[in-house]
């Protein structure tokens, strides 16, 4: 036997030849206390990339409508342009349902505001809310534009 090999034996330099003979189910043990725990760490990927997209979408939306309502001269007409952009983006958000989308105006002195809300419990997402700790369903965002006097 060589130097080499008996140093390498006594300082263990060699594990994977000792782990080989020894190791028949520990493999499958081991993945069968970590395989759960990333499967849930992965559906919780999935789920809440889901939920920052429904979030952001509707934020957007929001963004867009309080745009649209600045080319209004009345109330009435700022509130009328901000639904018709609602009603024309909406099916550029397929995965949004447009009858859980609800559009609310408000004008203050001189700052419109768009306020958009969406219902998401309806949503595939949130069929996992037992397993997985889920924020609210309830998605509100809004948009505020000041109208003149810069």
């Amino acid at each position: 036997m060589s130097t080499d090999a008996t140093i390498g034996r006594i300082f263990g330099l060699y594990p994977h030849k000792r782990a080989s003979r020894s190791s028949s189910g520990a493999v499958a043990v081991e993945f069968a206390i970590i395989g759960p725990m990333l499967i849930l760490l992965l559906l919780g990927i999935m789920v809440y990339g889901g939920y920052f997209l429904m979030a952001h979408s509707v934020q957007q939306l929001a963004n867009d409508a309080a745009r649209a309502a600045l080319g209004g001269l009345s109330d009435s007409e700022r509130q009328q342009l901000a639904s018709n952009c609602l009603a024309s983006e909406l099916h550029t958000y397929g995965f949004l349902n447009p009858k859980l989308v609800q559009l609310a105006y408000a004008d203050q002195s001189q700052v419109m505001t768009v306020n958009i809300a969406y219902d998401a419990s309806g949503s595939p997402l949130w069929a996992l809310n037992g397993v997985i700790p889920m924020p609210s369903s309830s998605i509100v965002r809004s948009a505020s534009v000041q109208v003149g006097g810069f």
